[in-house]
């Protein structure tokens, strides 16, 4: 039977060797993104031969939810054991985050014994990086009036480094503790974690990041790291609005600045929220990674 446990730091080289086996795109495949966001659907983790596998036990309707496992070996294998221990608990399997590719691997495995929906709010928008480095072309126009007027801001930008933490916590907290109660859901409290555990192990976590400071205070910040052979995801975009186009502007010099040698940008999912979903169509993405939810019957 699995034995599943919390993520710890010193899980990190084990799990990265499984993940840069099966050079996965989708950005709940990082270590980095397991450890911080762990709480928000109770995730817990634990490995069978050569593979990695994470589960959330915190589900709105309690059933335990597996994520395709990472790695390497024989998957009617692995999936036989995650089918035992879903069925133990009184449950079907449950697997989400399954991409067009691995759908069609559980197919082939499986000729339809389960059914499955498209998870639309969890879908990654995937970028070329040249594109948002670059903003050529017609439908990057508005974005290249955002930057323009951007531009005319007397700012910096650096990398991030251990010297900028606090004001970066400071920022980030300053602008949660401005939200109505309305907008302080699970989901807000679980980010405020994943993000103090994105500074509070930083280098261990082989992040990286960048600041955009306005008059000597922090107006914006995102970090981020690559993922697999070709894709950077940016884990954390956070900015003052009372500046005009600060967001095109900290995407654009990060993206230039920190994600050298990698062909895509994973922006992540938009959780199905209608103003992040708009600002993220607004980029262009080149495709999006389609995500569903598999049940096995």
């Amino acid at each position: 039977m699995l034995e599943f446990r919390s993520i710890t730091l010193g899980d990190r080289k084990r799990i990265n060797e499984a993940l840069a086996k099966s050079d996965f795109m989708g950005c709940e495949y990082s270590f980095a993104n397991n450890l911080a966001w762990c709480r928000l659907a109770d995730s817990k983790i634990c490995f069978y031969k050569d593979f990695y596998i994470v589960c959330a036990f915190g589900s709105e309707d309690n059933i335990p939810t597996f994520v395709l496992p990472s790695g390497s070996g024989d998957y009617c294998d692995v999936i036989a054991e995650m089918k035992k221990f879903s069925e133990n608990f009184g449950f079907p399997l449950r697997i989400s985050g399954v991409t067009d590719s691995s759908l069609d691997m559980l197919k082939q495995l499986y000729s339809y014994k389960f059914t499955y929906f498209l998870d639309r709010d969890s879908s990654d928008y995937i970028y070329l990086r040249s594109d948002l480095a670059e903003l050529k072309g017609k439908k990057y126009h508005q974005k290249r009036n955002h930057l323009a007027k951007f531009n005319r801001i007397d700012s910096t930008f650096s990398f991030l480094s251990e010297k900028d933490f606090d004001d970066c916590i400071s920022f980030i907290v300053s602008d949660y503790n401005n939200k109505s109660e309305n907008d302080i859901s699970h989901s807000a409290i679980a980010e405020q974690y994943a993000i103090n555990t994105y500074f509070n192990h930083f280098e261990e976590l082989g992040l990286s990041g960048g600041i955009i400071r306005i008059n000597n205070k922090i107006a914006a910040v995102t970090i981020g790291e690559k993922i697999n052979s070709d894709t950077f995801c940016v884990h954390i975009e956070k900015a003052d609005r009372s500046y005009d186009g600060i967001y095109t502007g900290i995407c654009n010099r990060f993206v230039n600045e920190c994600t050298v040698g990698c062909t895509y940008i994973n922006r992540e999912e938009d959780l199905g929220i209608e103003g992040l979903r708009k600002s993220k169509l607004s980029y262009h993405p080149i495709f999006l990674l389609n995500k569903y939810i598999v049940n096995f019957k």
